[in-house]
């Protein structure tokens, strides 16, 4: 079955889901691999040394600057690291890759069926964050640019979002 029969057959499967409430509006700048800032590099690498680098973004959002640095590890998996500009230096607020939804914890999957929003996510990105919480972002179909539902995960509890996580 090909990619585009499966996305329409789960489109029609959902019924329509909410979005999350919005956040500030961010603009977003493509940015060429030479052009990073080595100092944005230099933490990329620090963290995972056998990553090409493949893109980078800059996102400028409020009074926040951040670098979402997209690359490919060694075994072939994606992984992405969001790097936010404290005081002139950049540091990783957030290290994110895409995850089967059944390989969710149960918790976080019981959570978001609780919610009572009928989501069947086509995409889910797991986002570690730096204070040991697990953002959730599930993406249901047709809707590819902002997550329908976010779910955190900290200390063995999970919640619903109610609004959309700041990195």
């Amino acid at each position: 079955m090909n990619r585009s029969l499966i996305l329409t057959l789960a489109a029609l499967a959902i019924a329509p889901v909410p979005a999350l409430a919005d956040g500030p509006k961010t603009k977003v700048t493509e940015v060429a691999v030479k052009d990073i800032p080595a100092a944005v590099t230099s933490v990329v690498k620090a963290a995972a040394p056998g990553m090409t680098i493949k893109e980078a973004e800059l996102k400028e959002r409020a009074d926040r600057r951040y670098y979402d640095v997209e690359g490919v590890m060694p075994d072939g998996s994606e992984i992405e690291f969001d790097l936010l500009e404290k005081n002139g230096a950049w540091e990783i607020v957030e290290t994110q890759r895409d995850v089967a939804w059944a390989s969710a914890p149960q918790l976080v999957r019981d959570t978001a069926a609780a919610s009572g929003k009928a989501i069947k996510p086509v995409r889910v990105i797991e986002s570690k964050q730096t204070d040991g919480m697990v953002i959730y972002e599930l993406f249901a179909a047709g809707k590819p640019d902002e997550p329908s539902m976010e779910v955190s995960l900290k200390d063995g509890k999970a919640k619903v979002l109610a609004e959309v996580w700041p990195h």
